[in-house]
């Protein structure tokens, strides 16, 4: 059973303000929630409509009919489970390999599957500018299917930082130069803007090195890539080598 007092904490954690004063988020579906379970993220609670994750405390696990679930979940087809978990503070920022840096991203799934494609291509670091949606919305924390776990996520100042650093800084352009035909090097810190403007005019003074995914369409007509397909092919690259 879940009471109503619990059912609007819950629902209100889909709002970031809401978040930042209860310090709590949720995950949703067995496979993300054992992952976090599995990491340094704390439980606060889980509720549960199977008698599964025997791992959790009784006095931790609440199980659930499916119509209450449906009452707390944010997704369209409930899974089987929804977990709160302590927002946990930043750790410091990781200055080594290669870095991702967003600039503005604004979209929830986009944000969740870089960081998924981040975790993949083994990159423990990730800077969001104070603009880039929060790494907590539900959408997101969905998206990053677990990788949120295994990635380290900061949200700085990107213009102080990039001012900084001594590391090379490449960033995305039409007008930059072949991605495919670039010796690419094992650090640096590479920026991904946003979706609809790309990397701002600020950053885009701090590029040292401008790349570009060139379009190989006979018409030449279609005007960017989406940022979660474009990160996809940059780590790709700078992987190859």
């Amino acid at each position: 059973m879940v009471s109503k007092n619990q059912i609007k904490l819950i629902t209100s954690l889909q709002q970031k303000k809401y978040r930042i004063a209860n310090k709590l988020f949720f995950f949703e579906g067995v496979k993300g929630i054992q992952e976090l379970l599995d990491s340094n993220f704390e439980l606060e609670h889980l509720y549960t409509t199977q008698n599964d994750f025997d791992q959790v405390f009784n006095e931790k696990k609440t199980i659930i009919t499916e119509n209450d679930l449906r009452k707390i979940s944010a997704l369209a087809t409930p899974n089987s489970c929804l977990a709160l978990f302590k927002i946990p503070l930043e750790k410091p920022i990781v200055q080594t390999g290669l870095i991702v840096a967003l600039d503005s991203i604004r979209d929830p799934g986009n944000l969740g599957t870089i960081l998924r494609l981040c975790d993949w291509f083994g990159i423990q670091q990730v800077l969001c500018s104070n603009e880039t949606v929060d790494l907590f919305n539900p959408k997101v924390v969905q998206a990053t299917m677990g990788s949120i776990a295994r990635v380290n996520v900061n949200y700085i100042n990107l213009d102080v930082f990039l001012t900084q650093t001594t590391m090379p800084i490449f960033g995305t352009f039409m007008d930059g130069t072949n991605i495919y035909q670039s010796v690419l090097p094992e650090q640096g810190i590479i920026i991904m803007g946003n979706e609809a403007n790309g990397i701002s005019a600020s950053l885009e003074k701090l590029v040292q090195n401008r790349l570009t995914i060139p379009r190989f369409g006979d018409l030449q007509k279609t005007e960017s890539l989406n940022v979660a397909t474009a990160t996809a092919i940059v780590l790709s690259e700078f992987r190859r080598a």
